[in-house]
């Protein structure tokens, strides 16, 4: 069992952090909101801090899970950034999927201070975190990550290094890519089989054991149908990870010609007031475009 800090209590880190008090680790948290810390303290009888620095104070190993390049900057950096607070010798694992350059920046400026940097975004959504079954792919030392694999344990369901700092990132990157062709292909089926005069349920039930079938197919088709995209994944999230996935194609020479037209589509929904949607309402677009 380990001391370790836990900053931001989103949709995804409030419930991560309680699996780390549910494991026995001793948790102090942070959130910008403190609120929502003072929440969570009731619910699971951890400690928060008013600052990162004050939270990673004594931790052995400080996690974040934030909203972007800069919120990740602001927690780790500065004098009341989490970096001031840690010892020589503990680490710093990140959830947030943000920019490899970011990760790969930060991871240096850890080292220059004795400080390890996992990155580790996640996959598995708000229902992922809140079960502890996420997928966590990481970059880094691989010394660094052994020792950080048994407190991710505590939320997850399968955790892997892919290789050195920004592998995890660039591996979320994938992820993100494959899901949004994945999601616009599946509206684009279900719309069809609309259209078509089908009972999209049924359609699904025969096709969904067979080639064309996924975990989007599964868990949202019904939801899809039924027009409900009040849950899940955020579409403003989605673009912003789109975002990262579309510049850092720009760098490696990568061509990403679906994903960058999944984008505009995602873009068309926030203009339907959908930024809070769920990423299957792209299905909700399709619907709007044949009204």
């Amino acid at each position: 069992m380990a001391k370790v800090a836990f900053l931001g209590l989103g949709v995804m880190g409030y419930p991560m952090a309680g699996h780390l008090v549910k494991a026995g680790h001793e948790v102090t948290v942070y959130n910008r909101t403190a609120a929502k810390a003072e929440k969570w303290v009731a619910e699971f009888g951890g400690k928060m801090a008013a600052t990162p620095r004050e939270a990673a104070e004594g931790a052995a190993f400080v996690m974040s899970c934030v909203g972007n390049d800069d919120d990740l900057r602001s927690v780790c950096m500065g004098e009341d950034g989490a970096f001031a607070g840690m010892k020589q010798g503990c680490i710093f694992v990140d959830h947030t999927t943000v920019s490899a350059q970011v990760t790969r920046e930060l991871h240096d400026a850890a080292e220059e201070r004795g400080i390890s940097f996992v990155d580790a975004p996640v996959s598995g959504g708000q229902a992922g975190a809140e079960n502890g079954q996420l997928v966590v792919m990481c970059g880094g030392e691989e010394g660094a990550y052994t020792d950080a694999e048994g407190i991710i344990a505590a939320y997850s369901k399968l955790c892997k290094r892919l290789g050195d700092s920004g592998a995890g990132q660039l591996c979320k990157m994938v992820n993100q890519i494959c899901i949004a062709g994945l999601v616009q292909g599946l509206s684009e089926g279900l719309h069809f089989a609309e259209k078509a005069g089908l009972d999209g349920r049924a359609v699904v039930e025969v096709i969904g054991g067979g080639a064309a079938g996924s975990w989007q197919m599964v868990n949202r088709h019904g939801t899809m149908l039924d027009g409900k995209f009040d849950h899940g994944f955020a579409t403003d999230w989605m673009r912003k990870d789109l975002g990262i996935c579309l510049k850092t194609a720009e760098e490696n020479g990568a061509s990403l010609p679906v994903t960058a037209l999944v984008d505009q589509f995602y873009k068309d929904v926030q203009n339907m007031g959908g930024g809070r949607w769920d990423t299957s309402s792209l299905f909700a677009r399709l619907r709007k475009l044949s009204d």
